[in-house]
């Protein structure tokens, strides 16, 4: 895991606001019915302006941290969003500081271990902490990237930062 500048991006899609302990319940779980909807053929062919083949899953609006509810969206990136799609919504992503990790292997199992990883990271008070902000996956050919938002971190002087002119 390595600490990379995300840039800005903007995102249209579909929404849901859930917890994991609801995902966690397949009678309570909306996660798969949102993927399901954003992986159908064409399910993003409508939006206009995309920037690129991906998609993206934005999770953002956390009431607490990882045990709280969250938003997530499914969608793609685009470069304007004049024109919202009837259901759809358009989130910007903000440029931050963030933990990247390269999620390989089959999805979504590998996706699911990598965000068990940050819960156990998030709860043993691991640094970098997490920002619990807006979090972002990004969904490619060769698996996903997560970037998960951190908190600034502040090193201590182990100098004075000025020195005073000794006394004469």
């Amino acid at each position: 895991m390595i600490i990379v500048e995300r840039p800005e991006l903007l995102v249209v899609g579909h929404v849901v606001r859930t917890t994991n302990a609801a995902e966690a319940d397949p009678a309570r779980a909306q996660l798969p019915g949102l993927w399901a909807r954003a992986g159908a053929p064409g399910a993003f062919a409508h939006v206009p302006g995309r920037s690129d083949e991906n998609l993206y899953a934005v999770l953002t609006d956390y009431e607490s941290d990882h045990n709280g509810a969250y938003t997530q969206i499914v969608g793609v990136a685009v470069h304007t969003a004049t024109r919202l799609p009837e259901g759809m919504v358009a989130v910007r992503v903000p440029g931050l500081p963030c933990m990247h990790l390269e999620v390989r292997g089959p999805l979504p199992q590998t996706l699911v271990e990598a965000w068990q990883y940050l819960w156990k990271h998030t709860e043993s008070g691991a640094s970098p902490a997490r920002a619990f902000t807006t979090d972002l996956e990004v969904h490619h050919p060769g698996g996903a990237d997560l970037y998960v938002a951190v908190l600034p971190s502040y090193t201590e002087y182990t100098e004075a930062p000025y020195s005073e002119a000794p006394a004469s």
